[in-house]
């Protein structure tokens, strides 16, 4: 069985937009796309020309820095789009179903519901650890895309390799294994599961360079999939999801020299977050801080509605959980600076008990 047989019938026979710029990219002087033949106002870059649908060049720099081909990877607007063009792609408004286990990113359930498309939970269990049997167990005709968010948000923990496998082994055929890796710059190393797109047609990794990178304002974010996966989302993704500014800043960051600043904060991302972990243990209003592998930190509170309110008051905004399940007492903190991280505990520790 061929994953496209899990597709929506009527995006595999539909003929897809072609673009000005995908017909033709060369030449001297471009009249085929009613752009304005002069520059923008107050602007160096070229501005006035639509960009390329998916940039070779960046194209090439994600290949070698995620050890794939480029026919493997689809770029867009961050990680969103691509959770919205695979549940377009796969999901039949009225009809079909993905499967998530939450508490996790809540665009899964958003996109779905927007689609049309039922959600179907099976609750990560006390330690945020994921039920294999369970998941494989809720899975129904009519699921066709099961969402695991490695490292998870908003818990932190990391999902493990064997666990990834026993759901690709068991979805095969029946469901698209989707693996958010928004995150995993931030865990140890081997974390990532993309080296087992070889083995699994069924499987697609999504990566973001809004987190490790840097760059949430420039919004880039790409699939990695199978190549008949990827050109089934080139059918449906608009026509120019990279915009110029946002292609130059990502060329940057993904530079030799890019890289090994990255490399840098990532390690300082690192050492902030166990030395801020072991400090907010030590407080009297904390009552646990959860394991993470990614860029923050999940700390269930005595008082949470109170320890935020103190926060923000204090001019720290952190991120209310307490709607997810299981974390009805919990605050989400990101990693920041030394600095910030050192506000962060001197609020706290004014908070009562």
């Amino acid at each position: 069985m061929s994953v496209l047989d899990l597709a929506r019938p009527e995006i595999l026979r539909m003929q897809a937009y072609s673009s000005a710029r995908m017909e033709a990219s060369d030449g001297e002087v471009w009249l085929n796309a009613n752009e304005s033949a002069w520059p923008s106002y107050g602007q160096q870059g070229a501005y006035n020309r639509y960009p390329d649908p998916q940039p070779a060049v960046l194209l090439d720099a994600l290949a070698g820095l995620y050890g794939v081909a480029r026919e493997r990877i689809l770029v867009g607007r961050g990680s969103d789009e691509a959770i919205d063009l695979l549940i377009r792609a796969f999901c039949r408004a009225g009809r079909d179903a993905i499967l998530v286990q939450p508490p996790t990113f809540g665009m899964y359930a958003v996109c779905a519901r927007v689609q049309d498309a039922a959600v179907i939970e099976v609750p990560l269990d006390a330690r945020f650890g994921i039920d294999v049997d369970a998941v494989v167990a809720a899975i129904t005709p009519a699921v066709k895309l099961v969402f695991v968010c490695n490292p998870n948000n908003p818990s932190g923990q990391r999902v493990s390799r064997a666990t990834i496998v026993a759901l690709a082994d068991a979805l095969a055929g029946r469901a698209v294994l989707v693996v958010d890796e928004a995150y995993a710059e931030f865990a140890e190393e081997g974390s990532s599961t993309i080296d087992l797109l070889e083995r699994y047609e069924h499987l697609a990794v999504l990566r973001t360079l809004s987190k490790a990178w840097a760059l949430a304002g420039a919004r880039v974010g790409c699939v990695l999939a199978a190549p008949m996966v990827i050109d089934l989302l080139r059918k449906i993704v608009p026509p120019y999801p990279v915009p110029t500014p946002c292609l130059t800043a990502a060329l940057q960051a993904l530079s030799p020299s890019g890289c090994l600043a990255v490399a840098g904060q990532i390690r300082e991302v690192r050492e902030q977050r166990a030395s801020l972990a072991a400090a907010l243990a030590l407080l009297p209003v904390v009552r646990e801080v959860l394991p993470s592998a990614a860029n923050f930190l999940t700390v269930r509170f005595n008082d949470a509605a109170g320890a935020y309110r103190r926060l923000f008051e204090a001019g720290i905004v952190v991120r209310d959980v307490r709607r997810y399940r299981q974390l009805d007492d919990a605050l989400r903190i990101t990693i920041g600076t030394p600095e910030e991280n050192r506000r962060v505990l001197t609020v706290l520790q004014e908070v009562p008990a």
